[in-house]
């Protein structure tokens, strides 16, 4: 496990959080390691959701139900927050139009960059000293190679190109506001409960249910990280991260996709006593397929000391016994 730093800004028992998007794999896994360090957390869950209820009831957690275009309405009170009472980081996750058609919904991005904007105006006016927001590898585009904060950004559709909006304008803002600003391009995290649509949670399902789980080749190399380290580097920058920087998140290795898929069957088989058929190559390459994509975490060690704790093997039977459950 992490160590929480003690120093002069670290996040002690008496420090509070906000997480906007709380029920996503990072926010969950934020949450319960928040849990543990008794560190108070506001969720703000989107109205209506149906994973509200798996956010932990706990003494530490308030749940807030809000829409996006809530938050530039949202005060200190509606959180749940007394004066002098303020919160100290703020998490912004949330996001509409992740996956799918929604992702080109040009007007809906760009709603997006809106609420990241007034996510800031509200962390201002709760009194946060940090705003910390959750980019995507989507901003760099079609590129192959081990990403940095330096390599070129080109995103090919609007979702990619409103993660890179919103993290370049939250950064001014945040600079005109007098808050630490840190933007986190996050690659490809698994966990339990992440969304059904990624490519270890499908795999899971269809192979848990005796179906063929049908795949291209598998031979691109890429980088997955587990959702309780991610939410471990959100908080080390929450203490050491440095105010204007981009951080790009992963585990820092790559392998053939098809080392993942196997050792996904492998851990359906172990916990179900059986696992469909694996379809590798049964789905040609796209024309625009990425053949290596990993993170460069140099940076984010150098910063605050991260190193991922749980190997894929580890990760994947507790994403396994979650889904199984």
């Amino acid at each position: 496990m992490y160590r929480i730093w003690k120093g002069r800004n670290s996040l002690q028992t008496d420090k509070r959080i906000v997480i906007t998007g709380p029920t996503g794999a990072i926010g969950m896994a934020l949450i319960r390691r928040c849990i543990e360090e008794k560190i108070h957390v506001v969720a703000v869950c989107r109205k209506r959701s149906s994973r509200i209820e798996q956010i932990p009831q706990d003494s530490y957690v308030h749940i807030v139900e809000a829409d996006l275009a809530d938050l530039r309405r949202l005060d200190r009170k509606d959180l749940g927050l007394a004066e002098p009472e303020h919160a100290d980081i703020f998490y912004h996750f949330a996001w509409e139009g992740t996956t799918g058609a929604p992702r080109d919904d040009m007007p809906l991005q760009i709603r997006n960059i809106q609420y990241t904007i007034e996510a800031v105006e509200l962390a201002h006016r709760l009194g946060c000293d940090t705003f910390i927001g959750a980019g995507s590898q989507a901003e760099y585009g079609r590129v192959e190679g081990i990403l940095t904060a330096r390599t070129p950004v080109f995103p090919e559709n609007g979702y990619g190109m409103a993660k890179l909006c919103a993290g370049q304008m939250s950064r001014q803002r945040c600079s005109a506001l007098g808050m630490r600003h840190i933007w986190v391009r996050i690659l490809s995290v698994y966990g339990p409960y992440d969304g059904q649509a990624s490519m270890v949670m499908s795999t899971i399902r269809k192979l848990a249910g005796g179906e063929r789980a049908c795949f291209t080749p598998g031979e691109q190399m890429w980088d997955y990280l587990y959702s309780a380290d991610a939410a471990g580097a959100m908080l080390l920058l929450a203490e050491r991260g440095i105010h204007g920087k981009v951080y790009v998140l992963g585990s820092g290795q790559v392998k053939p996709l098809k080392d993942y898929i196997l050792q996904i069957r492998q851990a359906v088989e172990a916990q179900n006593g059986s696992a469909g058929e694996l379809g590798l190559g049964d789905i040609p390459y796209s024309e625009k397929q990425v053949m290596y994509l990993g993170a460069d975490l140099t940076e984010l060690r150098q910063d605050t000391g991260f190193e991922p704790d749980v190997t894929f093997e580890e990760g994947i039977r507790y994403t396994v016994s979650s889904v199984l459950e």
